[in-house]
């Protein structure tokens, strides 16, 4: 645009994330819509899933660390509690990174990616395995921006998956936590769910 002086030249402030396409992606939701979704929701949620959104709001207002499973067979609402809690902190501008452990589970939240993909969690898994995200990535700014990590689906996959992701996560994260590489998950509030009765006749 630069070689043609009478062209309008774009309004960067309109798109203050475009340097970064990650951040960009999860910032590009309709919040009223999500405002009005996130209000419906609300209205219909039994008392039971309102004290689970309501325990993990607070961790996520307070801004302390946060790691929960929500377990329960199919039926039981997880998939309307990860709506909830996304509309809820979409529809105020900020990031919610929504991964499950299979494809067919990721396309049931609202921006979903499965964990392998966003996480680059290695596909040969074992004890001493890590993640591929230096601290200076896209990747590494989404994540330290996120207010919410909701991983649905999380027993169908092996346990050193989740322990890759949680030494990534406090290696990018420790100059927020001055240094210290001690906080699950390096201090995000991270949401796990499932049903273990699912993976009994795959995982032994």
């Amino acid at each position: 645009m630069d070689n043609y002086p009478e062209m309008p030249a774009p309004d960067r402030t309109l798109a203050p994330e475009i340097n970064n396409r990650l951040i960009h992606d999860e910032l590009n939701y309709n919040v009223d819509i999500l405002a009005e979704e996130h209000r419906k929701l609300m209205s219909t949620m039994s008392v039971e899933q309102r004290r689970v959104y309501d325990t993990i709001m607070n961790r996520v207002d307070d801004k302390k660390p946060g790691l929960f499973f929500l377990y329960g067979y199919g039926g039981t609402g997880k998939t309307y509690i990860w709506r909830s809690l996304a509309a809820a902190i979409r529809s105020r501008g900020e990031i919610v990174i929504a991964v499950a452990s299979s494809g067919i589970a990721a396309l049931l939240i609202a921006g979903g990616r499965t964990a392998h993909s966003r996480f680059n969690i290695p596909i040969i898994i074992h004890e001493s395995s890590s993640c591929t995200i230096t601290q200076d990535s896209d990747l590494a700014t989404l994540i330290a921006r996120a207010k919410l990590i909701i991983w649905d689906e999380a027993p169908m996959l092996h346990k050193h998956c989740f322990e890759a992701v949680d030494r990534a996560f406090r290696d990018i994260l420790r100059t927020y936590n001055n240094g210290r590489l001690d906080i699950p998950f390096g201090g995000k509030v991270v949401v796990l769910g499932g049903d273990f009765r699912q993976i009994l006749p795959v995982i032994p």
